[in-house]
Order: structure tokens, then sequence, then C-alpha cells
């Protein structure tokens, strides 16, 4: 469950971007202004991301404030999935990430999954769309909406790249450290449960 601190934090940020997005009083932009500052205030104080990176998340963000959209690809051989080795924390991962504009989801996980892991595949069954608040108990400054599909592999091998430096296989019952921001035991556990019933129902949180 989220922490009420940054679920106050979210919503200061939300109501600050729609009033400076909207608001032509300079009086009402110089508040909103501030609420945002609250916002990043909190963040700072509450979270190792750091002022600056706080900032670059925030505060160059216009238009109405919506969920951000992750995606990702589970990939399974037998009783093994694989997961790729995040450059960012050495932890890993089912390849994914943001989901790019101009591009269907189900386009995007395909993509991610060819960066990621240099796998050519096609994403063919939705496991399902997660409010990620809601399914890991990890601090996160935007509200994401995580989708997932099972992935059917054509061809392809790894190559290293700036995002990730390795990917493998993994025995379900020897996962390695995962990066839990982008992937858990749970999750997983879902994906092979979608992989293996063919009456399996999405879950929509």
């Amino acid at each position: 469950m989220e922490k009420k601190w940054l679920a106050w934090a979210k919503q200061l940020q939300s109501i600050a971007q729609a009033g400076l997005t909207y608001s032509t009083n300079k009086y009402d932009r110089e508040r909103f202004e501030q609420i945002r500052e609250m916002s990043v205030d909190i963040l700072n104080n509450y979270t190792d991301a750091g002022e600056e990176k706080i900032r670059d998340l925030f505060c160059f963000e216009t238009g109405y404030q919506t969920p951000k959209v992750d995606v990702r690809g589970a990939i399974f051989r037998q009783d093994t999935i694989l997961l790729v080795k995040e450059s960012i924390d050495g932890c890993w991962s089912m390849p994914g990430g943001w989901a790019d504009i101009g591009l269907s989801v189900k386009e995007n996980i395909e993509k991610e999954a060819r960066e990621e892991a240099g796998l050519h595949v096609v994403a063919k069954k939705l496991v399902g769309v997660f409010d990620w608040a809601k399914n890991v108990d990890l601090p996160n400054p935007f509200a994401i909406y995580k989708t997932v599909m099972l992935c059917d592999v054509i061809d392809g091998a790894f190559q290293k790249n700036i995002e990730t430096e390795d990917a493998r296989y993994f025995d379900l019952n020897h996962l390695p450290e995962l990066s839990r921001g982008r992937t858990t035991e749970t999750l997983i556990e879902l994906c092979y449960e979608a992989s293996q019933d063919n009456a399996f129902i999405p879950i929509i949180d």
C-alpha cells in the first residue's frame, strides 16, 4: 500500500501542474508554483532520489498530469523466465520500460525486448494492467500503470547496450535479485500462471 506522504506529494504535484497548465492569473500561478515546491520538498526529504532529479521529473513536465505507462514482456522457456540485468542498479527484471508515443502497447513491448534483450518477439497475451503503487511498497514520484504481456521469441541474441548488461533465463525457483521497482516475484508468478492457463483472465487493477 502506498504511503500517505507519497500519495500527498503526488496529489500536490498533480494539482500544481494542472493549475500551471490552465491558470492565466499570475497570482494563482505563483500559488501553484509554491504547491509544486512543497511536493518537491516532501519527496526530497523522504526519498534518496535527490532534489535535482526530482525537479527534473516534476518541474519540466507540462500539461495535465496523468499516470505513466510502463510495459513489460514475459518470456518463458519451459520453466524458466528471461530476465535482463539493469545497468542502473545491477538487478534483474523482465525487459521493458516507459511506453513511447506513436507505438501501441504491443509494439512498445516488442521494441523493449529487442533493445534490452536482443530478441525479436511477438507479444501475444495480456497478463494484466497494474496500478504499481498497489503492488509494490516502494516510493515513486509517479503514478505508474504497468502493462505486461506474454511474448513468443522469433529469434535474436543479447547485445550489450546502455540499458542492460546481460540477459539470461532463470529457473523460477532460483531467481536472482530483482529490480523490484520494475519486476517482482509475485508478478513473475502471475505471468507464469498466465502462460500455463489458456483460460487465464487478465488482471486489471
